[in-house]
């Protein structure tokens, strides 16, 4: 693209040469895995008869057919709200299958905890392994060689993530990923957000907070802050694995449902059988995931996605780094604000404009690569545009408004919110850090105060309660790293941390835990690497060091004379207690092999 930002191409070929010898041995093998004709032709009959036994109406197509046939990788269950609707869409894909002559089956199901129960419980020590969990038994679910397209379907934080790190291991099949819509707006989130805080100082009762916490989680759906679950949505359309439109169609209403019956017909026109053949592996490439930063960065997205879009590249054979989202930060604007960057939800996001107007917008402005491959077609400009229904169930296409239908929620790239992307990466003697400043008053991005050390997130409430921290203080919470206990979100700290900013006080977090794109107002130096547990010299740090955290510049620092921070042995925790109960010890293997948060914190990763 001739308006293609510089600092934008420059980042891509840096990515693109890096990752050269990779990408190329990666291609290869999904291009070996391709063949021709139906995969499940080359099975035996014995194989194949096992494969089409229980199909009924589907048999003859499976069993002598030439037609394709879709898998259907779900997670759907009925506890998470966002995933509840997914137990209706293998009908409605099955059905839209056979319209086209196609097939479709459910090839298997992955597992989809929510962040939201397991918040500091030990449930949440589990969670950034669910990760590997889900691009494992997509692996299994795809194993039997049977299929020729496949749709995923689910939402939330890992899920995503998850599935399509196993996608990219079957890179030789087209692969759409099948969204199922955020929940109605409830109880508004700076109202919530007023609740919680009242809870954490003692004046809201329990029954209060759990009211105002079941007013905002109302129905089915995703929540409707901009957190992990509906930056993956995101980052779906802006990476070329939705259909254009999808992300925040509500569930349960026809335009979902035609949405869902569409993508079934999409995979079937896609897969090796025709002339319009796009494999998941191709279409991931480095313009794909750059465009993927740059979304997250355009939309103050989940911080989360520092560890998932660097396992996701990994897993197509490209080495993206750090480095990469803090160059793209310093050139791509903040177009949203949604909570908890603003006080907007993500449907009012949507009825703003949506991701149809902000794809317009950075493609004008020669931030996006415009120039990819999608599920849709080529070129990221078929994304600029809004879905509708239209008669007899149909998907129509009108160009996204040229303009914001509320420019408190959305704006233009020529009159944004900030005019980069708030993220920043901190270097120090105290490791590699990140933070997100895109809800950080301005005179809060550099903090330098004393410190006051813990090893889990229940030591800082109750210092909180005792009174230990109403100073200018940086909290440092360590030992919560992958090796360490699996990397659970702190996101416990969030109500204590904005109370105490609130009373004036001068306060930071330093972590190598995790804080998702749930963490607001409070600076927070995130993913601190290396970790506590292997080493990392976050495990040197003393109640009462002066710590210096500086987004400006920056840098993550510690005031100690370099003698005595030299000879200061490493300070250790009994992690015991995290490493056994609710599951936590069928995960050693994952801790141990667990990579650096840097790398994606996961436990395969073809670049480390």
């Amino acid at each position: 693209m001739s308006n293609l930002h510089p600092v934008l191409a420059e980042v891509t070929q840096r990515i693109r040469s890096r990752s050269a010898d990779r990408r190329a041995a990666y291609l290869a093998r999904i291009d070996a895995a391709c063949g021709r004709g139906p995969h499940r032709a080359t099975l035996s009959c014995g194989n194949l008869a096992h494969g089409f036994a229980a199909c009924g109406t589907d048999k003859a197509a499976l069993r002598g057919g030439v037609s394709p046939n879709i898998a259907i990788v779900n997670a759907y269950n009925d506890m998470l709200s966002a995933h509840q609707p997914l137990e209706r869409f293998p009908f409605l894909i099955k059905n839209a299958a056979r319209n086209v002559g196609a097939t479709a089956q459910v090839a298997g199901g992955v597992p989809a905890m929510c962040d939201g129960v397991t918040q500091g419980r030990a449930g949440m020590e589990l969670s950034l392994f669910s990760r590997e969990v889900i691009a494992l038994s997509t692996a299994v679910s795809l194993s039997h060689d049977m299929f020729d397209a496949a749709l995923y379907l689910g939402v939330c934080d890992k899920i995503v993530p998850g599935l399509l790190i196993g996608a990219l291991s079957f890179g030789h099949l087209p692969a759409i990923f099948v969204p199922a819509g955020p929940m109605t707006s409830g109880l508004p989130n700076d109202e919530k957000s007023r609740v919680r805080q009242r809870y954490a100082v003692g004046e809201a009762t329990r029954e209060e907070l759990l009211e105002a916490e079941a007013q905002s989680y109302h129905g089915p759906g995703t929540c409707t802050f901009y957190g992990t679950a509906n930056s993956n949505q995101m980052l779906m359309e802006l990476m070329g694995l939705h259909l254009p439109g999808s992300s925040f169609v509500n569930p349960d209403n026809p335009l979902r449902d035609a949405l869902t019956a569409e993508a079934a017909r999409r995979a079937a026109e896609i897969t090796a059988l025709g002339d319009d053949y796009r494999p998941v592996g191709r279409i991931i490439d480095e313009r794909a995931i750059v465009n993927g930063v740059v979304g997250l960065h355009a939309t103050g997205g989940s911080t989360n996605h520092l560890l998932h879009l660097i396992a996701i590249a990994a897993a197509a054979g490209i080495e993206l780094r750090l480095e990469d989202f803090d160059a793209l930060s310093s050139i791509v604007p903040l177009l949203a604000r949604v909570y908890p960057n603003g006080s907007a939800d993500v449907n009012h996001f949507h009825a703003a404009g949506g991701l149809g107007f902000m794809i317009g917008e950075l493609l004008d402005a020669g931030l996006l690569h415009g120039d990819v491959e999608t599920i849709a077609g080529p070129g990221l400009a078929r994304y600029r545009v809004e879905a509708r229904l239209a008669p007899e169930q149909r998907i129509e296409y009108v160009p996204a408004t040229g303009r914001s239908g509320d420019p408190t929620v959305l704006r233009p790239v020529a009159e944004p919110f900030r005019p980069d992307g708030g993220l920043r990466v901190l270097h120090g003697p105290l490791g590699t850090a990140a933070i997100k400043v895109s809800a950080v008053p301005e005179d809060r991005w550099v903090i330098e105060a004393p410190a006051r050390v813990f090893s889990d997130q229940t030591q800082v409430k109750g210092a909180f309660d005792r009174g230990e921290l109403d100073r200018d203080v940086v909290v440092v919470v360590r030992f919560q790293g992958p090796h360490a206990n699996g990397m659970p979100e702190l996101h416990q700290l969030t109500p204590t941390l904005t109370v105490l900013q609130k009373r004036g006080h001068r306060v930071a977090l330093v972590t190598d835990g995790r804080m998702s794109g749930a963490s607001g107002q409070v600076p927070a130096a995130i993913h601190v690497s290396p970790e506590a547990a292997v080493g990392g010299p976050l495990a040197k740090v003393r109640d009462g060091d002066i710590v210096r955290v500086d987004a400006v510049a920056g840098t993550l620092q510690v005031h100690v004379p370099a003698e005595e921070w030299n000879t200061r042995e490493n300070a250790t925790t009994d992690l015991t207690p995290s490493h056994f109960g609710m599951g936590r010890e069928l995960f050693a293997v994952f801790r141990n092999a667990a990579a650096p948060a840097h790398m994606g914190g996961g436990i395969f990763n073809p670049v480390a």
